[in-house]
């Protein structure tokens, strides 16, 4: 049954559960809602910090976690210094403790596997956080529905999830993995040591048994229109391009 995003979701309170550090500047935070929720792969909840004088500060984080693990939520926050919200978890936040949040929302940017494919996933830095969600609902739900994920980094250190992402991709299954690393020397053969173009996104298409029925693009405002522009530049219909941009 497909869960409707909630677009008027009430505040509550969510208990941090877990904390796992990812890379050096991006961790994974566990949440348990006093109100458990079903969501999609691709969306994304709200979390709400409230200061002694009552100031407040909010900030939208995609959801890491498949729909199938259920109860609670797995964020992955990238600690931004001039930041108001990404900070605290990292520096203040220790397991037990309670923030507010709302969700899930966002009824776009998502993908369950009555989508059907092949899909292209292309995702810049922390970007690649809804579409790991995409890509581990595949995996639990056990489809063959043939996926390539593009993720682009700085460096492979700044990888997320990369040795899970490397697990996956050494099942072949259908789940093909490409990294592009903009700063230093790709360090697999299959990969690629520049920012993303038309040429690597030809080739990420061809690595999927037919085209696309679906891509979708995630990360900044630059990365988004740059990617967008080279899926079109190779070929691929603007129609079936679905995009989630952050930041500047």
């Amino acid at each position: 049954m497909r869960a409707e995003p909630s677009p008027q979701s009430p505040w509550q309170a969510a208990t941090i559960t877990r904390i796992e550090k990812r890379t050096p500047r991006v961790t994974s935070f566990w949440f348990r809602p006093s109100r458990p929720f079903a969501h999609l792969a691709g969306q994304h909840v709200d979390i709400r910090l409230t200061a002694p004088d009552g100031y407040q500060a909010r900030r939208s984080y995609s959801i890491a976690s498949a729909p199938e693990t259920g109860g609670g939520v797995e964020l992955a926050i990238e600690r931004l210094d001039d930041g108001e919200v990404s900070p605290f978890f990292h520096d203040v936040a220790a397991v037990g403790d309670e923030i507010e949040l709302r969700g899930p929302l966002g009824g776009h940017f998502i993908w369950e596997e009555s989508d059907g494919g092949p899909i292209l996933l292309v995702g810049g830095g922390s970007g690649v956080v809804p579409l790991m969600a995409m890509v581990r609902h595949r995996t639990l739900r056990n489809k063959a529905v043939p996926v390539a994920l593009v993720f682009s980094a700085r460096v492979w250190d700044e990888v997320i999830f990369r040795d899970e992402l490397i697990g996956l991709d050494d099942r072949r299954d259908g789940f093909d993995l490409v990294l592009t690393l903009t700063r230093e020397p790709a360090r697999r053969p299959s990969d690629y040591s520049r920012r993303i173009d038309a040429r690597m996104m030809a080739q990420a298409v061809e690595r999927l048994p037919k085209a696309p029925r679906l891509a979708y693009v995630c990360g900044s405002n630059a990365f988004v229109s740059a990617a967008a522009d080279a899926l079109i530049g190779a070929g691929v219909p603007a129609g079936l391009i679905r995009t989630e941009r952050y930041g500047v």
